[in-house]
């Protein structure tokens, strides 16, 4: 009796919208965006919305809606073809808000960060201090504009920092950080200054406790 014959199936590929997001891919589309803003393609706001997204982005197919309506960098019209999925919420939670107008603002000591924060300054002084706060989530976004003022912000050395921002007559200066520990936060800070500064680095001497006692159980003292 003959044996009944079924098709070879074809071997599943990987399709760009499940495809893991690295971080080089995350750096390229926030570029993107950081040039739309700068040509005035897209507002503070919609800038702000949208980099939230690409640290929030797991896989590529999350990233490339994000550019989708924007020409690559240089002027030249993005490439269509692929679909992809549609991108990311932004954090549906509240957001922190410090607004520094011909004055001062500051969050620094003992609290805990949420997942975003918009920092504001005209004429004035931001200061945010992250090295004795509580980091509820992994991923803390940092939205920093400073007019004619200064967003200056310190990180605990052990932790991850990254930023994507624009200075316009002003400087937007963000110290990249890689932390050893796969799980340790992430702060990304993103914005632009005109006539101002936005200043991220970290602080020396300045860890998070519990990253420390990981650490010394890992190596065994």
């Amino acid at each position: 009796m003959d044996l009944e014959k079924h098709p070879q199936q074809p071997t599943a590929r990987a399709e760009p919208d499940v495809i893991r997001a690295s971080d080089a891919d995350r750096d390229r589309i926030a570029d993107i965006l950081r040039e739309a803003m700068a040509e005035g393609r897209l507002t503070a706001d919609e800038h702000a919305e949208r980099v939230d997204s690409v640290y929030r982005a797991k896989t590529v197919g999350e990233l490339e809606p994000l550019v989708r309506d924007l020409p690559a960098p240089g002027g030249t019209p993005r490439p269509v073809g692929v679909s992809y999925a549609p991108a990311p919420e932004v954090p549906t939670g509240p957001a922190d808000n410090l607004v520094a107008i011909f004055s001062s603002a500051s969050r620094k000591g003992r609290w805990r960060v949420g997942g975003r924060t918009n920092a504001f300054s005209l004429f004035g002084s931001v200061e945010i201090d992250l090295t004795e706060a509580l980091f509820g989530q992994r991923l803390t976004v940092i939205n920093a504009t400073s007019v004619f003022g200064s967003v200056d912000i310190r990180v605990p050395e052990n932790i991850s920092l990254r930023g994507s921002g624009t200075g316009i007559f002003g400087s937007f200066e963000v110290t990249t950080l890689e932390s050893a520990d796969p799980e340790a936060p992430v702060v990304a800070v993103n914005g632009y200054s005109v006539f101002g500064s936005v200043e991220a680095k970290p602080k020396r001497g300045k860890f998070i406790a519990d990253l420390q006692d990981r650490l010394r159980k890992h190596l065994g003292h």
